[in-house]
């Protein structure tokens, strides 16, 4: 009533509410499916007007959108992209680099020992689609013995579906018996243990049981899952008038459309889900064989992501793989496998050192040999890039360490570093130095670099510098300082791991945990009180977050500072879908 009432006694509000009124339901921009191509027999400019892409300088878009193109009758695909492929390709690269083997991963065998044994115990950090914690707990119920399986697994875990997992596991097991409600749809479900699982499925019973085309069952897989009621009554009579016509009795007509209803509204295409599945195998087949290889393809595709390399390398840890700091004689731009069970971190993984730069030192050691010294690094790489915040970086993250330079030592002389850095390049772009009588260049010997003394640096600094620039802690973590205090709490106190809290269901039963602090974000509520979120990790996969209501804040305030080791004491509570704990005390706890 109010509104209706500024609208007839405000002429303003008045011509306001009009024009938003022409507006609503206008198109008010021009956006671009990121991999849909429309496909016509004639020239595209036939059948429908098109434009240029907005956000794509010389791509042709359609000014049609998508059910205008399909209800036209032309054909639109979509091309999915998936780094996943990458990361294949990138494994078998470095397999032929390292050793010598040509895998053709479209021929390796589907009933490989190995890759089920990976996938039996969960092991799927970097396998596609399986990797999320709800796979990895069906996959160790189901225990998957051939692809089938995982065809399936992909296509069930999905609202709705996924329902349906704990009875296909059982039916696979043995446990459940399997039943048919009908002696044909024996052969149209037993590779599923009679649980509908794909809309293939679905079609397959339309055509054997009702006599439909393979038309027809599509489009009545189509009129469930848009739930058009004029359509899906057509459907249905037509479903059980084609049961009845083929001698099928009309109680189990109607019990088999009871089961296809709600199946079709959310049902999965086998098609779909075995290229998925197949993807899944060939990551997980080379996971299972060259275990250094797959991983470091994974730590290459996600080189801008520190979150994700540090949980990584926590992976990579847990499976046995140590990964070597990186070093300006031994690193690549990119993680490189070195001998059994070690990777290599590469260069470009360090944060504000530029590909322009770690490009430069790599050719310049392959074509020339290892840098000697310090010194003959700032005369030999003749780059722009190698610069304050390169140099700075490099150094914090150890780069420089088997050249005999101490990391603060090399700090506190920064500025002399770089004069020392230019006046090599200048010399070097005189044409005369170096150069014989007889014309023929000849090597100089780089000048000694004087640095003035400083402390070296702690044990703190260096991980601080390594948690900064790679994203982890490498050389160390600090948790080991507080290990055996942690151990004896444990011990005597029953305090839980991060992993372990994360089961624990009940919201009111009290949780201990310790954790080293990885990020504080405050924030201040609508009543304009602070609190905080905070990030704790340990040595459990992933780390987890922490409510500090102000009530709790108010006492605990000196305790949240990251890189500190903290004891908290609370509650578990559930968000978003992630298990989090709600703060009730929290203590600094030192060596």
């Amino acid at each position: 009533p109010e509104l209706r009432s500024l609208y007839d006694g405000n002429a303003d509000a008045k011509r306001l509410i009009d024009t938003a009124l022409h507006l609503e339901g206008v198109v008010r921009h021009a956006s671009v499916h990121a991999c849909a191509t429309v496909i016509s027999k004639d020239n595209l400019t036939e059948y429908v007007p098109i434009q240029l892409a907005p956000q794509e300088k010389d791509a042709k878009i359609t000014q049609f959108e998508m059910h205008a193109i399909e209800d036209l009758g032309l054909l639109k695909i979509d091309f999915l992209g998936l780094k996943n492929l990458t990361i294949i390709e990138d494994t078998v690269r470095l397999v032929k680099e390292q050793k010598s083997v040509d895998i053709d991963i479209s021929k390796i065998p589907l009933d490989d020992k190995q890759t089920f044994e990976l996938f039996q115990r969960g092991d799927m950090t970097g396998v596609f689609q399986f990797e999320s914690s709800g796979m990895r707990r069906y996959m160790k119920d189901l225990q998957p013995t051939r692809l089938e399986d995982l065809i399936a697994l992909v296509a069930l875990y999905r609202p709705g579906p996924i329902e349906l997992i704990p009875t296909f596991i059982k039916r696979k097991h043995g446990e459940e018996k399997i039943s048919y409600l009908h002696p044909i749809m024996e052969k149209i479900l037993q590779s599923t243990y009679g649980v509908i699982v794909y809309q293939e499925q679905v079609m397959d019973m339309a055509t054997e049981l009702a006599g439909l085309t393979r038309g027809e069952g599509y489009l009545l897989i189509k009129a469930v899952g848009k739930k058009i009621k004029s359509l899906l009554d057509e459907q249905k009579e037509k479903f059980i008038q084609g049961c009845i016509k083929n001698k099928i009795p009309s109680s189990i007509a109607q019990k088999t459309w009871e089961l296809i209803e709600p199946f079709a509204r959310y049902g999965f295409n086998k098609a779909h889900s075995a290229c998925y599945a197949t993807i899944a195998y060939r990551t997980a087949y080379l996971k299972a064989h060259f275990p250094e290889e797959s991983m470091a393809a994974l730590f290459n595709n996600e080189l801008s992501d520190l979150d994700r390399i540090s949980f990584l390398v926590g992976e990579a840890k847990a499976s046995g793989i140590q990964i070597l700091p990186p070093d300006i004689n031994k690193s690549f731009v990119q993680f490189t496998p070195e001998g059994e069970n070690k990777i290599r971190f590469g260069i470009l993984g360090i944060k504000n050192v530029g590909e322009a730069i770690v490009q430069a030192i790599v050719e310049e050691r392959m074509s020339r040999g290892e840098f000697a010294s310090f010194e003959e690094v700032l005369t030999r790489i003749q780059h722009k890039d190698l610069n304050k915040k390169s140099i700075e970086s490099l150094v914090k993250a150890g780069a420089f360490d088997s050249l005999g330079i101490e990391r603060n030592q090399a700090l506190e002389n920064l500025e002399e570093i770089l004069r020392f850095a230019n006046s090599m390049r200048k010399d070097r772009a005189q044409p005369q130095r170096g150069t014989s009588l007889f014309g023929a260049s000849a090597p100089l010997a780089a000048p000694k670099l004087k640095l003035k003394p400083a402390p070296p640096a702690t044990k703190d600094q260096k991980l601080t510098w390594e948690k900064e620039l790679l994203g982890f802690y490498l050389s160390d973590h600090p948790l080991n300082a507080v290990n055996a205090k942690m151990v004896q709490f444990r011990d005597k106190y029953g305090i839980k791991t991060i992993d372990e809290i994360r089961l624990v269901k009940s919201a009111t039963l009290p949780c201990r945990t310790f954790g080293l602090i990885s990020k504080v974000h405050k924030i201040t509520t609508k009543s304009g009180q602070p609190m905080l979120f905070v990030t704790i990790e340990d040595f459990s996969r992933k780390p987890m977050e922490i409510v500090v209501f102000n009530s709790v804040l108010t006492k605990t305030a000196p305790v949240w500072e990251e890189n500190k080791v903290v004891y908290v004491e609370g509650r578990m509570s559930e968000r978003d879908g992630e298990a989090k704990m709600i703060c009730d005390s929290a203590r600094r706890l030192e060596a």
